[in-house]
């Protein structure tokens, strides 16, 4: 039997729960409101509240936060923004739900293709992980590197080369990164964004419904309706095999298809974690092939 398409998302739901959520984090005094201790039902500001920092009447910002975003103007969006303290992902992700673009329903069901160039820089990255992620977190092309630390994905069916089934759905990669949660987070913040861009695409919406059901976890980081773009920072992880490694990562998106982004990752020279790698790197195929079966 043939399994059926996942519905999309709803967007004007997204546009719902993400107002409401950003409004429930706010309080009075945190946009220089007075609050006189009377008896909230909510958290957060009320929605009159907000309609004044916005300068738009309450009734046309509850008709946003209903989903209604039909025919509003980049101006509204943009003072909504800023009474909300919407940081620039946000920003991006709230216009994407409020004013859905009609290309993107057709560009997101086709499937990504790496550059062969690219693919020839990441054999070249000598001693650096590197990969390159795509829409829905897929992992797109990696190099010899990548595979050492965090695991063989050639030997992975190509639907299962994806950062959200492996953190949720593998106990493997919750003993591999030492801050699993904000690795988890991380993901589906990423995830939000490409709901709110593409809400028609229905590998997203499998993919959402799949998590829902399997891990209580996702369940309820995907409820937050936070965002935010991948960028740097640093991952501490506990390899099977060298132990702990602490790691910088740059993420730089493709100036020629905006939905791609290389990620490297390297250590501080010097550093236990450096020495570390440099020896997964003499390791070679071995250092992937073990890294593979204890336990990644």
């Amino acid at each position: 039997m043939d399994e059926q398409p996942s519905p999309p998302l709803d967007r004007r739901a997204e546009l719902s729960e993400f107002l409401r959520t950003r409004r429930a984090r706010l309080k009075p005094e945190d946009v220089g409101l007075p609050d006189f201790g009377r008896h909230r039902r909510v958290p957060g500001l009320r929605r009159e509240e907000l309609a004044q920092l916005a300068g738009v009447s309450v009734a046309y910002y509850t008709r946003l936060e209903q989903g209604n975003g039909r025919n509003v103007s980049a101006e509204v969006l943009d003072a909504i923004a800023r009474a909300l303290r919407l940081t620039d992902a946000e920003h991006a992700h709230l216009t994407h739900l409020a004013k859905p673009k009609a290309h993107k329903k057709k560009q997101s069901a086709r499937p990504q293709q790496v550059r062969g160039a690219l693919r020839q820089l990441l054999d070249s990255m000598d001693g650096i992980p590197a990969y390159v992620g795509g829409r829905r977190s897929d992992i797109l092309a990696w190099n010899r590197m990548a595979a050492a630390v965090f695991g063989d994905w050639s030997e992975l069916a190509p639907q299962e080369r994806n950062w959200a089934r492996l953190v949720f759905l593998k106990p493997e990669y919750r003993d591999l990164f030492v801050d699993w949660e904000q690795k988890a987070i991380d993901i589906v913040c990423l995830l939000r964004m490409d709901a709110g861009c593409h809400p028609d695409d229905p590998r997203l919406s499998s993919l959402v419904g799949e998590l829902s059901v399997k891990s209580e976890d996702f369940r309820r980081l995907w409820a937050t309706h936070d965002v935010k773009e991948k960028s740097h920072g640093v991952k501490r992880m506990r390899h099977p095999l060298v132990g702990d490694l602490s790691l910088q990562y740059e993420s730089f998106r493709l100036p020629d298809d905006s939905e791609q982004s290389l990620v490297t990752y390297h250590a501080e020279p010097g550093s236990a974690s450096a020495e570390a790698l440099r020896l997964l790197a003499s390791w070679g195929t071995d250092a992937t092939r073990a890294g593979t079966t204890t336990p990644l």
